[in-house]
């Protein structure tokens, strides 16, 4: 079904959040943020609330950053132009201390505080808060009208969880649209107190709790009297002003049904870019209604010779040479010798090529070329961008793995990720 746009491009504006320090996706984090993460081969995280937006006729945007966000700056001043005759813009707001704010962000309130200044000179009705680290296909259109329908004054996208999952989430309650109660990270003995009716399809699934995807609308001239005033010290939506205000205010729910992740640890990572692989993924790379953009970079078809691909995806200006790669994700500008194999990983790529010459001067050092060489085995991995991985290299990863962090790997959850720039020998074993 075609995407619905929203019709005056005045009428809202977004606010992308541009994340915290990212621990729980060390080591992917440790030179960039959370948004900045290469995602599909291809993208980065922050590609996809972008993308959402643009998809729903929302063409001003501000994301705000803070932690490692040098990267992120960098695509999103490469990607992001606009028609010099379209009011479109997707502006950075990088945290700074000012006279009157000498603090970094404490949170996700206390981070569109601290920009009210710079959203403040452009006219809307509405601002649409997201997150920069989730997976999802939205139409915020859709989301718009119920909160118009309901008079909200603010609205939470929620979504319908099972048991296992209601724990990790701000679980809520709600009567004829409109929130009722919320709690933060329920724990599973006061669980039975939070079903909500959340239609025959998703009762069926088993997924009997409503929790907040940490998505907002709120009424413009309401959110800046919030967060100046009536909240002046709160410094988290989810945590503190959402609880707080519900009692007060028109808050209402809308509920949506499809695909959502929040990229939150390496294994929720790891099993989104997989599930990408699978013959109807969950979410659609090839939507023409939802297109995901990201920077245009020129590059040659992928070339594969001799190789046995299965369920693989394999971005633009590969060369390959691999015996067989299963279940995979290789990025852009990756490399993979004779008689590799490669199940169940995600390759990210490379930043640029090696010329022939650089390739011959490296193998007078026995320094590995870029990419993945001859005769390796790779499982269950993450190899992050700029890696040279040596000849008869084996990486086996899986639960039998205790977790650690080593100076050229990190182990989590049985899933084995190579650091960015790192090195690996010929014949190393993991």
């Amino acid at each position: 079904m075609a995407i619905r746009t929203i019709t005056h491009s005045k009428e809202i504006l977004s606010v992308i959040l541009g994340g915290g320090a990212g621990s729980r996706l060390y080591p992917l984090t440790a030179s960039r943020s959370k948004p900045a993460v290469p995602i599909a081969g291809k993208y980065r995280l922050v590609d996809i609330p972008i993308s959402n937006c643009l998809n729903n006729g929302i063409g001003r945007m501000f994301v705000l950053t803070q932690f490692n966000s040098a990267s992120l700056n960098r695509h999103i001043k490469n990607t992001y132009h606009f028609s010099a005759f379209s009011k479109a813009f997707v502006d950075i707001l990088a945290a700074e201390q000012t006279p009157d704010n000498p603090t970094w962000y404490q949170g996700t309130a206390d981070a569109v505080r601290q920009g009210l200044r710079h959203i403040e000179p452009f006219e809307s009705d509405y601002v649409l808060i997201l997150s920069g680290d989730q997976l999802y296909q939205m139409d915020f259109a859709e989301m718009l009208d119920n909160h118009k329908k309901l008079g909200a004054d603010i609205s939470v996208a929620t979504i319908p969880v099972n048991e296992r999952d209601a724990p990790e989430f701000g679980i809520l309650k709600s009567k004829e649209g409109l929130i009722t109660s919320f709690i933060e990270k329920p724990k599973k003995e006061v669980l039975p107190q939070w079903v909500s009716e959340t239609g025959d399809i998703m009762k069926a699934a088993g997924r009997n709790y409503l929790a907040s995807m940490g998505i907002y609308i709120f009424n413009r001239r309401l959110m800046f009297d919030l967060l100046q005033n009536e909240f002046k010290d709160a410094t988290d939506f989810g945590k503190e002003i959402i609880p707080q205000t519900i009692n007060k205010y028109k808050v209402a729910s809308y509920q949506y049904e499809g695909y959502w992740t929040d990229i939150g640890n390496i294994y929720s990572f790891f099993e989104a870019n997989l599930d990408l692989t699978k013959e109807l993924p969950s979410f659609n790379l090839f939507d023409n209604d939802r297109i995901i953009y990201t920077r245009s970079r020129m590059l040659p078809p992928a070339k594969i010779s001799g190789t046995t691909l299965e369920k693989t995806l394999v971005a633009e200006g590969s060369i390959i040479h691999a015996s067989r790669i299963e279940n995979s994700v290789i990025g852009i500008r990756s490399r993979i010798g004779h008689g590799s194999t490669v199940v169940s990983s995600y390759m990210m790529g490379n930043d640029s090529y090696e010329t022939l010459e650089e390739i011959a001067e490296m193998n007078k050092t026995d320094i590995p070329m870029m990419g993945i060489g001859s005769r390796c085995y790779i499982r269950n991995a993450i190899i992050d961008k700029n890696c040279r991985i040596g000849d008869d290299v084996r990486i086996n990863g899986g639960t039998h793995i205790e977790n650690m962090d080593h100076s050229l790997y990190s182990v989590k959850d049985g899933i084995v990720v190579i650091k960015k720039g790192s090195v690996i020998p010929n014949g190393f074993v993991i």
